[in-house]
């Protein structure tokens, strides 16, 4: 899919759009770090059955575990910035409020769903927590029993998070439909090859794009 910019501003939306950013960014960091242990505990893994005869205790224990995390620890955040996969094919050729109005449609489509997974999540959740016993787990991993409970809560939270995203973004949308603004902040906008393309140049360069404000002429 195409890159996609956010722009600020001082509106409301725009300010909680940032405050929100903030948190998520924490958290896709938190998802990277955490690829990279999973990396060199895989290596440790390999290079002590190889070499010792002795690879790390529990390993698919812990893999099984880390991979929800790497998976939902970063929605939210990729959500803010356009990174899912989207079809714009009808969408990328609409302007004005009919842009507005599917982005709209779609960002509802979305946190209707969200909603649906976030509550089963939870309920998932519940049938493995012993609320009389906040370190006991009524459901751990199979070879050296690592509660799963800490894990199955992280999703239904990430989950929550990235439907407080959507009803920003939701937000946002209604703002510009109603206004008929053509750029609007706190939402992703398609950017032009050529806007990826600068974008990409900054990137590989090391610039900073808040600091030049130019990742598809906009702050993120």
């Amino acid at each position: 899919m195409p890159g996609q910019s956010v722009l600020e501003d001082a509106s409301a939306a725009s300010r909680a759009d940032r405050a929100l950013w903030r948190v998520e960014r924490a958290l896709t960091l938190a998802a990277g770090l955490l690829i990279l242990g999973v990396m060199l505990v895989s290596v440790a893994n390999i290079l002590g059955r190889k070499l010792f005869d002795l690879p790390v205790p529990g390993f698919v224990d812990w893999m099984v575990q880390a991979i929800p995390l790497i998976a939902f620890l970063g929605v939210a955040g990729c959500q803010r910035v356009g990174g899912h996969i989207r079809m714009d094919i009808l969408v990328g050729q609409l302007r004005g409020r009919l842009l507005w109005l599917f982005e709209l449609f779609s960002v509802l489509l979305m946190l209707a769903l969200v909603v649906v997974l976030a509550w089963g999540a939870w309920l998932h959740f519940e049938r493995s927590f012993a609320w009389d016993s906040p370190w006991y787990s009524r459901d751990s991993t199979i070879d050296i029993g690592l509660p799963t409970w800490p894990v199955k809560l992280a999703v239904p939270l990430m989950l929550g998070l990235l439907a407080l995203r959507l009803c920003l973004q939701a937000w946002a949308y209604w703002r510009a439909l109603r206004a008929g603004q053509e750029r609007p902040a706190a939402v992703p906008l398609i950017e032009t090859a050529a806007e990826q393309a600068a974008a990409e140049a900054e990137s590989v360069s090391g610039a900073d794009p808040e600091d030049t404000g130019t990742a598809g002429g906009a702050r993120r």
